[in-house]
């Protein structure tokens, strides 16, 4: 281990090195990543290691427990859990919301969101702790290992960054041999599909998703199709946010979409495989199951369409598309995204009613909307059918003044033909 030690050092900027008996705080999910991590910085390097785990809607209370006993027989010094649910959902998922966010038209970023709120609950944790170093379980391959090295770097400047996994170029065997040379007892059986659940959305990898053709087979999504009749729910927002399903208000919306969840997830609805750039430069594919993240963004675009203008909608969409993008990317802690953020919230202002929305399996739609700042109102026209609020020759004059300039170039250019 000498060889491997001497591999991951990493220096920070200020060219200081975290030595043994030195606090390092683990960013700890009980995988077997972060179990490595634990016996590797406590055995080989001496580190006193404080784990923490920040839940964002993808643990129980049960496996929270679990993963807090197994830190501790790993030999972490103390293991802390955040929750951070809630301040997850106001600080990122709510504009996610307000700009209907999907990743190329498909995805709600459901991973990349909540590991931007998990890496900056680490950080702060490791400011609390005056470590010396923080420390992540990310393999070299994918995104991210950039979003945490780059919000450490950011929020905790000065502070090693310590990640055995890539940096020890490390295979899955190679972890677990070494884990049962320690003496560690867990279940080291690789499971057909890696899953990864939180309040927006769950991901789901195997082996349909390594290659460019294939869809995940039923058995593999977490969720099992359980009902087949078709429900009708009434979502209520309030300046865009949710706050009630069916009548039932909720405290907080993080908890009406986890409730949300329970009604829409056994329709086997918002499923999907999304293909994407990573931050890394290569393309990747990953199966996800994202209901109520789903339905919601739908019919809370919906609401919009009736109580925005043309242009509120047109810039809205320009700028949430920015949004989602830079997000993805681990940008969260750029200052433009406050910018956008303030504009999101203030596009909320009249986006409150009820969407009235059908379940089936594997699908849904929206039946329609009521709202008191509805500007499909009757009293001004209904479409195709009759003018109230203008007579004809309002349009004619109209049509004449909105397309003068065009006229005028078609003139001119006809006359030097």
């Amino acid at each position: 281990m000498e060889q491997q030690q001497d591999n991951n050092t990493a220096t920070n900027p200020s060219g200081a090195t975290a030595k043994a008996g030195d606090i390092v705080v683990l960013g700890f999910s009980g995988g077997l990543d972060t179990s490595y991590c634990v016996k590797y910085l406590t055995d080989d390097r001496g580190f006193q290691v404080h784990s923490v785990i920040v839940n964002t809607g993808g643990f129980s209370d049960a496996e929270l427990a679990q993963i807090e006993k197994h830190a501790y027989a790993l030999g972490v010094s103390s293991h802390t859990t955040v929750n951070a649910v809630k301040s997850y959902y106001d600080s990122i998922i709510k504009y996610l919301i307000y700009g209907n966010v999907l990743k190329n038209n498909t995805y709600p970023l459901s991973v990349s969101a909540e590991r931007l709120s998990q890496a900056l609950h680490i950080a702060e944790h490791a400011r609390k702790m005056n470590a010396k170093a923080v420390v992540h379980g990310s393999t070299g391959a994918g995104n991210d290992q950039v979003r945490f090295d780059m919000i450490f770097n950011i929020m905790i400047p000065g502070v090693e960054i310590i990640t055995p996994i890539r940096d020890l170029q490390l295979s899955r065997e190679a972890e677990i041999a070494y884990l049962k040379q320690k003496g560690v007892a867990m279940n080291f059986e690789k499971a057909a599909y890696s899953i990864n659940k939180g309040l927006w959305g769950t991901s789901v990898g195997g082996k349909e998703t390594l290659q460019s053709k294939g869809i995940l087979p039923e058995e593999a999504w977490p969720t099992q199709v359980t009902k087949t009749e078709a429900e009708e729910v009434k979502l209520h927002f309030e300046k865009g946010e949710l706050r009630s399903v069916n009548d039932q208000v909720f405290e907080h919306p993080a908890q009406a979409i986890q409730y949300l969840q329970t009604l829409a997830g056994p329709f086997g609805i918002g499923r999907d495989i999304h293909v994407g750039d990573t931050i890394i430069g290569i393309k990747g594919r990953v199966g996800f199951e994202a209901a109520a993240p789903m339905v919601i963004l739908k019919a809370h675009h919906a609401l919009e369409k009736h109580v925005l203008t043309k242009w509120q909608l047109g810039w809205k969409d320009q700028l949430a598309q920015f949004y989602g993008n830079w997000l993805h990317e681990g940008q969260i802690l750029d200052p433009v995204m406050r910018d956008i953020e303030a504009y999101l919230e203030s596009s909320q202002e009249q986006v409150t009613g009820d969407v009235f929305v059908q379940l089936l399996p594997y699908r849904f739609q929206v039946i329609g909307i009521q709202s008191p700042f509805d500007l499909m109102s009757s009293k001004f026209g209904k479409y195709g059918e009759m003018n109230t609020g203008w007579s004809g020759q309002d349009v004619r004059g109209f049509s004449k003044i909105f397309g003068n300039q065009t006229a005028i170039y078609h003139n001119v250019k006809s006359s030097q033909q």
